[in-house]
């Protein structure tokens, strides 16, 4: 990803697509932990002080926390994964929705703003023929980041193409 591509936020149509892409075949507990760990490495490999949290069915099949991470990241994992599993869509293309007709997710969902966050860094997981089944989360970085991370990730772990992450700033 370019400085420029950076700053420009991902448009809804380009969520969408990424919703469309992004979907399992299936999702066992080796695929949480292989997908987890893809998750530290690029983590790590770019200095990013983050939470990781990927949760099937009710269930916690992956957790990591990195230098720089704080108690808070687990608290923004909860709810930013309580839209994406309730909206079946990523918390960061929930809360674009809501802005793109002029309003907020906090102003305008009637839910509790304590238990769920609009913001980027959780993506369903989706499978092909089952629907949303879980998500996996990253909170710690601005939330188009935290997206970007997520879905760096998921693309390189289906093997979809994907566009590198920029490279950390020393």
């Amino acid at each position: 990803m370019t400085t420029q591509q950076q700053q420009v936020a991902p448009t809804i149509a380009e969520l969408e697509d990424q919703e469309r892409r992004l979907v399992f075949d299936r999702f066992t507990y080796e695929d949480a932990w292989e997908l987890g760990s893809l998750l530290v490495g690029l983590a790590r490999e770019h200095r990013a002080p983050v939470a990781i949290d990927i949760h099937r069915g009710g269930q916690q099949l992956f957790h990591a926390a990195l230098p720089g991470s704080t108690p808070d990241n687990d608290v923004w994992i909860v709810r930013k994964r309580r839209v994406a599993e309730r909206y079946a869509a990523s918390s960061y293309l929930v809360g674009c929705r809501f802005r793109a007709k002029g309003t907020t997710f906090e102003n305008s969902s009637r839910l509790d703003p304590d238990a769920y966050a609009a913001h980027g860094g959780s993506f369903p997981i989706r499978l092909e023929h089952a629907g949303v089944i879980g998500a996996v989360t990253v909170s710690g970085l601005p939330q188009v980041d935290d997206h970007r991370l997520v879905v760096a990730a998921l693309e390189q772990f289906l093997g979809r193409p994907r566009e590198p992450l920029a490279p950390s700033a020393d």
